[in-house]
């Protein structure tokens, strides 16, 4: 009765007791850090933050959620230093970062606090990583294809009799540049300002701040046609006054609409320059 139970189990492993690895097993098991093919396990390296940064993190997170308001003073640099456990140097450039961000300032006394970023303060850092990736002026054009008539519209439905005055006062700066023929670069400067007024009128801050980079590329666009199509000054100056006008009548679609248009020719003047839209950025002044 025995011996047929024990027939029954014919792939019944032998006892591991006694029996003997085969040498190649033995040393592949002898040392845990190789690898099946005998090369040793490597690690990825570690990343680790510069200090500075951690410091400026740190800060900036109390800052975005509202525990450090703007108009807080700051402790001074020893007292940060003791608090993070890091030296004075390392809390002078972690302020350096931030008020490059425009989240600090130094007021009076020289000492730190807290501060709103503006609309220009995230610009340029944007505009130069466009310039950096080599984005077209192509590109740049089709944003404001949606961005600038979009403002026009949101404008028209909020402008105030105060905000109708100051579009009339870029319209009029404008008509007087056309009139003394003045010089492109001027030209290109009162041109941006209009389009930022009008965006400052939409009440829409995030298409302002989105926007704002586009300032400081068209620039050195404009200024280059302008250069080779003098008359670009009067067909903007019609743009404008057509634009305004709508924004006073209250037309939202009609404002939309002239906007778009007047984007829109900024394609027929590269074609008419012989400049190909697909043309890189050329670096923003930044004096």
């Amino acid at each position: 009765m025995l011996c047929a139970t024990v027939g029954l189990s014919d792939n019944v492993p032998e006892p591991i007791r006694g029996s003997r690895q085969p040498k190649e097993a033995l040393l592949n098991n002898a040392n845990p850090l190789t690898s099946h093919n005998d090369e040793p396990l490597r690690f990825e390296r570690l990343h680790v933050m510069p200090a500075y940064k951690m410091v400026s993190g740190a800060i900036e997170e109390r800052i975005v959620r509202g525990e450090l308001k703007p108009g807080t003073q700051l402790q001074t640099e020893q007292a940060l230093a003791e608090q993070f456990g890091v030296n004075r140097s390392t809390v002078r450039e972690a302020i350096r970062q931030l008020e490059q961000e425009g989240l600090i300032e130094r007021g009076g006394g020289k000492r730190l606090h807290v501060t709103m970023p503006g609309v220009h303060d995230a610009a340029p850092r944007a505009a130069r990583a466009l310039v950096l990736h080599h984005v077209t002026f192509e590109e740049l054009w089709q944003v404001a294809l949606v961005l600038e008539p979009e403002a026009a519209r949101l404008a028209a439905l909020a402008a105030t009799p105060a905000d109708l005055e100051d579009l009339q006062a870029s319209l009029e700066r404008l008509r007087a540049h056309e009139q003394k023929q003045g010089s492109a670069q001027a030209h290109a400067d009162i041109d941006i300002e209009f389009h930022a007024l009008v965006a400052r009128i939409s009440g829409n801050r995030a298409l302002m701040l989105a926007r704002e980079p586009m300032n400081l590329l068209y620039q050195p666009s404009l200024v280059r046609l302008h250069g080779l199509l003098p008359q670009m000054t009067q067909r903007n100056l019609q743009a404008h006054q057509h634009i305004v006008d709508a924004i006073a009548a209250r037309d939202a679609d009609l404002a939309h609409a002239w906007t778009r248009k007047h984007i829109a020719d900024f394609q027929r003047g590269y074609a008419m320059a012989k400049i190909p839209m697909n043309t890189a950025l050329q670096a923003y002044p930044l004096g």
